[in-house]
């Protein structure tokens, strides 16, 4: 199965032309993205950038989300906000929301509440997919601070996802292969980036793309 993986589009409806173009050049089954669908925006302008999706689409909020995203695109795409779904024979598991940043935006949790939302429908072998990443990987900010979750380092080591997708980290793009885990993030999609990635019995491949 293939996946078009996006995040942080950040409301720019401009991105939905070569997302579009992406899900039909690439052969994607479906889309998984990461969050931040908006800028601090409304369920009701998030239902109308997922909706213009061409595609099945997954999806869970980013920090920069309203806290009802959820239930907003609920009726034009899957909502993955503490939830799981089986596909690619496996299961997805998804959480939205960031841990506790500087900044004070709209959908941060605490530790103990990722990891609560997580675990409860961890699965070893998933698909996991989290707007922020889990700590140490992939979450290095231009300081080379490291910003991830410890709560969600400790669902990854603990249930050993195929797949940990996470996005938040506009800088942290990248693909790396720790321990049996495939970690992506795609990059920004308001500037372009995405990545694809490939299911097939168990096995994971990924690429990184940018649309100029």
């Amino acid at each position: 199965m293939r996946f078009l993986v996006v995040s942080d589009l950040h409301q720019n409806k401009s991105a939905l032309d070569w997302i579009n173009a992406e899900i039909e050049g690439s052969g994607a089954d479906a889309v998984l993205f990461l969050g931040d669908v908006t800028d601090f925006g409304t369920k009701e302008e998030a239902a109308e950038i997922v909706s213009a999706i061409r595609s099945k689409v997954y999806v869970i909020p980013g920090n920069c989300d309203p806290l009802d995203l959820p239930e907003g695109i609920s009726g034009v795409a899957v909502d993955m906000h503490g939830k799981a779904v089986d596909i690619a024979g496996t299961k997805l598991v998804g959480l939205g929301g960031s841990n506790i940043t500087i900044f004070h935006t709209p959908f941060e949790l605490e530790e103990d509440a990722l990891y609560d939302g997580l675990k409860k429908n961890a699965f070893e072998g998933m698909i996991l997919m989290t707007h922020a990443p889990s700590y140490g990987i992939l979450d290095q900010i231009p300081s080379g601070l490291s910003v991830g979750s410890p709560a969600i380092k400790k669902i990854v080591d603990e249930y050993h996802p195929i797949l940990a997708l996470s996005g938040h980290i506009h800088e942290a793009v990248g693909i790396v292969v720790e321990n049996g885990t495939t970690f992506v993030n795609p990059g920004p999609a308001k500037s372009g980036c995405f990545a694809v990635v490939d299911i097939e019995g168990g096995k994971v491949s990924a690429r990184l793309g940018t649309h100029k």
